[in-house]
């Protein structure tokens, strides 16, 4: 049970009842590494998560509503299309959010704020169900890359087109779809902007902010290596530069020290990977180490 969050009110898991508490992300770690975590990094600063938070809900709501009150007819191509990927990104960072807050990262002084932060972006995200989520994201940090892992491919089909496909599945809710096209045509009437719009601004950056996810924080990071997992979190780091590791999935590449050390918040990924990396060549040199 350790290293996996719920919230601090029950939830039925596998017909048990689990109870844990929220931690801060330092107050994750384990004793001797937080210790050096914290002098690498720093303490968070108390309530920055939530602005975090709060910044990418605030981005994404303007750049939303600007880009659906513009007339298309009169934008150039590359506008669109740096437009679409820009939201794409915004899109992921609604993801992302939700996902830190299910760990208690967002907020962590105030879990019902955490908790809210998070059922506002996964309805931001694509009207989803938070405790649904939170259940199956329970999951697979329980059974990580097995056929207990919602997340998982099917056991026989790892390519990543068969196994996105079969992501999705476990996600899929004609109800939700519903929703969004009575919320897409709400938005039309109220906004006066055209379908095209809404598609190239809303729904297109959606479903493309999925593959993202799906191919930088599950494909990659969990799928079997040549010579089989080397960890028990069954996942792998790609410690990309971090530009791109931040506009690829929000540093989701370090993902086995998201799976080691779940409370971190996304943008601490990048620190704990560096201080994992000097205090591992400090205990194999026996010197002061060298920061990766």
């Amino acid at each position: 049970m350790a290293g996996v969050w719920l919230p601090k009110e029950h939830i039925l898991v596998e017909t048990s009842l689990v109870e844990t508490q929220i931690l801060s992300p330092v107050e994750s770690l384990p004793i001797d590494f937080a210790a050096r975590f914290g002098r690498a990094v720093g303490q968070p600063v108390q309530g920055f998560g939530l602005v975090v938070a709060m910044l990418i809900l605030g981005v994404w709501a303007v750049s939303l509503g600007l880009l659906l009150s513009l007339p298309i007819a009169e934008m150039s191509l590359w506008f669109k299309v740096l437009a679409v990927f820009w939201q794409t990104f915004l899109w992921t960072g609604l993801f992302i959010t939700a996902h830190d807050a299910m760990h208690g990262s967002v907020y962590p002084e105030q879990p019902m704020i955490n908790h809210a932060i998070g059922r506002v972006a996964v309805l931001c995200y694509g009207l989803f169900s938070y405790q649904s989520l939170l259940r199956k994201h329970w999951l697979h940090h329980r059974h990580p890359a097995s056929p207990r892992d919602p997340d998982f491919h099917d056991g026989e089909h790892d390519n990543p087109l068969r196994w996105y496909v079969h992501f999705m599945i476990q996600y899929w809710s004609w109800r939700r779809l519903l929703g969004l096209v009575v919320l897409f045509q709400i938005a039309c009437y109220l906004l006066h902007t055209s379908y095209s719009s809404v598609m190239l601004f809303w729904a297109i950056p959606s479903v493309l902010s999925s593959i993202q996810l799906f191919f930088f924080g599950t494909f990659l990071p969990h799928r079997r290596p040549a010579g089989g997992y080397s960890n028990s979190h069954h996942a792998q780091t790609t410690a990309w530069p971090i530009l791109w590791s931040f506009l690829t999935c929000y540093h989701f590449g370090y993902h086995q020290e998201h799976h080691e050390y779940p409370h971190v918040p996304w943008w601490l990924l990048p620190s704990v990977h560096r201080a994992k990396c000097f205090n591992t060549q400090k205990n194999h040199q026996g010197n002061d180490g060298q920061h990766c």
